[in-house]
């Protein structure tokens, strides 16, 4: 038995030291995120919109629990709206945690608009390329390529943000179900970043005023934000389960799989995208110092925007432990829409768990497909 357990050491030792050399210089080998197959419908630029194939099977794993694939779809298509920072990954991150496949499995027609990797050569994209020329764009081809007017629109953070605005600016009559993940419609309610933002708002609009200058008028190289300044402040909002996350890698680096798993959510945490600078300006202005999105109005390509033009069905989340998006800033979407039909829920997760946590499939995914689906017809 003690040489057994000797023996079983020592291989897991070998297995660590392996996978550590080779997580090193082959870190792809680690990385399982993207395996739904889909096609490319469009694109332009950096921006372009993936179909994604229906399933050829009769059963998935969702976690470790089999999952029956629905036989039919719905007529509605989904259509997935990641944020800014992070790559559209995060909806396809996992085989068994993968809200597209889930999606998919309960009988969803599923399209994603991938905003594609930004560098500061992309720094002059602004809130208005987003929504006004590159969301109608992609719904478009959507609906040319489903053949079906009306689409349902699934969203995360920023992603649900735009989402709105494009909602708000176009008055689309054809979005006919929105869902939005922790979206900070409220950003004077953040924490302790919302209060500063509320405090500094007034003098802002005085010093503007009196000086006669506006952030929007620098250049936007100034406010160019790279992605792995995102990446640190998004683990600055919770150093210890950055450590802990480290430490729990290095007892299991002997297991293949725990590894695999441990390096594409990394990779999520670590590869985020550049903010493009005239995007961070429009944010910093008009979202954050005015709030204009709580104030239920916005400032869109030289026009103002109103959100009581957003009539859709709306189910938006928040998650009970999110150190970023607190619970009122992202209930304030409520509030600003004249949706009749119109949701709210708090689900368990910070504010990546609440959308792609281990406890997100039973929560966000499942209360969405089911709201979806009897709204899709």
């Amino acid at each position: 038995m003690s040489r057994r357990r000797k023996s079983s050491l020592a291989g897991k030792l070998f297995s660590a030291a392996a996978h550590a050399v080779e997580r090193r210089l082959f870190s792809e080998n680690f990385n399982v995120s993207n395996r739904t197959p889909f096609a490319t419908i469009y694109v332009d630029g950096i921006m372009s919109v993936r179909h994604y194939h229906p399933l050829d099977m009769d059963e998935i794993l969702i976690g470790n629990e089999p999952m029956s694939v629905a036989p039919e779809r719905y007529r509605v298509p989904v259509v997935l709206v990641p944020p800014l920072a992070a790559t559209s990954m995060i909806f396809d991150l996992l085989p068994q945690r993968s809200v597209v496949r889930y999606l998919l499995a309960r009988g969803f027609d599923v399209y994603l608009i991938d905003w594609g990797e930004v560098t500061a050569d992309h720094s002059n994209l602004s809130l208005e390329t987003y929504v006004l020329d590159w969301m109608p764009a992609a719904l478009n081809r959507v609906r040319q390529h489903s053949g079906v007017p009306d689409v349902s629109i699934f969203a995360y953070c920023m992603g649900g943000l735009l989402a709105l605005m494009y909602a708000a600016a176009s008055q689309d009559r054809h979005i006919r179900n929105m869902v939005t993940v922790a979206s900070p419609v409220d950003m004077h309610q953040m924490g302790i970043a919302g209060g500063v933002l509320s405090a500094i708002y007034r003098p802002a609009q005085i010093v503007s005023s009196v000086l006669n200058i506006s952030l929007l008028d620098l250049p936007a190289r100034y406010f160019h934000i790279p992605g792995w300044m995102n990446s640190l402040a998004f683990k600055l909002t919770n150093p210890v389960g950055s450590l802990v996350n480290s430490l729990e890698l290095l007892v299991n680096l002997w297991d293949r799989e725990y590894v695999k798993v441990h390096s594409t959510m990394q990779k999520w945490f670590d590869d985020m995208v550049d903010y493009p600078g005239e995007t961070i300006k429009g944010m910093v202005v008009h979202m954050a110092l005015n709030n204009g999105m709580a104030r239920g109005r916005l400032r869109l390509g030289g026009e103002k925007t109103s959100f009581d033009r957003v009539g859709c069905s709306i189910l938006a989340f928040a998650g009970d432990s999110d150190r970023i998006v607190s619970i009122p800033s992202a209930h304030k979407v409520l509030e600003i829409v004249t949706s009749e039909d119109k949701e709210f829920c708090v689900v368990p997760g910070g504010h990546a768990g609440v959308f792609a946590g281990a406890n997100a499939p039973e929560n966000t995914w499942r209360i969405s497909a089911d709201w979806l689906s009897s709204r899709s017809d």
